[in-house]
């Protein structure tokens, strides 16, 4: 059997560093295995999130190498053992002890976001009508298991720290979610323009990149709600409108 070795980040926010660890390893083994193991015979009270084990919570999301990551989806084939695997904390959020972070904030985000609102129902028998391209154009978005690895990777978060001007990839995809749903009748566009901050978003697609459902949130989700702040704000036509009716 091999063996690896795994710097792994301890401590909280005030104090903290990586130490290493060997353990090992067999065939089939990802991240998370790695880290239970070494939980359970050299370190007991290391603190590591995780739920499901399947790719589904999102509970486990860490950076791997440098790169966020889910810990129970990063197989250990896939990593160069020659060197210690690095595992830290996601970086955009506030540290709670080793590999835990609070991502608190982005429950009180989307509790800000607007919530769908219906229209009225097309026929007397109070249902709607929908035609399957209009489901299959958000079904996309629901996909997202809310591990907030597009939040940790976004530079405005990471490195900007503007928790209090921008929501972020994950909350434009639930925006985009309910704005292209042909049966909602609220409208968020100016709020996406001002309060969430989608101008700052510079379209890198890093978020996209680190998405583990293959979402394509730039170009599905965000390109399009820049567009619609553009027509709304930005159209000279539309300018010229709303100063001759003020």
């Amino acid at each position: 059997m091999a063996s690896a070795t795994f710097s792994i980040w301890r401590g909280t926010a005030e104090q903290g560093k990586f130490f290493n660890y060997t353990t090992e390893i067999s065939e089939g083994m990802v991240v998370l295995d790695a880290v239970h193991k070494i939980q359970a015979e050299q370190a007991n009270d290391l603190a590591v999130r995780w739920n499901c084990k399947a790719g589904k919570c999102g509970s486990c999301s860490a950076e791997i190498n440098g790169m966020p990551r889910l810990m129970c989806m990063t197989r250990l084939n896939q990593l160069p053992l020659e060197r210690p695997v690095t595992i830290e904390p996601m970086k955009s959020f506030p540290l709670i002890k080793d590999l835990v972070t609070d991502v608190s904030w982005n429950f009180r985000v989307k509790k800000q976001i607007k919530q769908f609102k219906p229209r009225p129902p097309d026929v007397p028998d109070g249902s709607w009508r929908m035609q399957q391209e209009d489901v299959d154009r958000v079904q996309e978005f629901r996909k997202c298991i809310e591990c907030f690895l597009c939040q940790d990777v976004c530079h405005v978060l990471r490195e900007h720290h503007k928790h209090e001007e921008f929501i972020g990839p994950r909350f434009f995809v639930y925006v985009a979610a309910l704005e292209m749903h042909p049966l909602d009748m609220e409208n968020r566009v100016e709020e996406l323009a001002k309060a969430k901050g989608i101008g700052y978003c510079n379209i890198t697609k890093c978020c996209t990149k680190v998405c583990p459902e293959s979402i394509t949130i730039t170009d599905n989700a965000i390109i399009p709600l820049k567009e619609r702040v553009v027509d709304e704000f930005y159209d000279p036509i539309k300018r010229l409108f709303r100063r001759l009716r003020r």
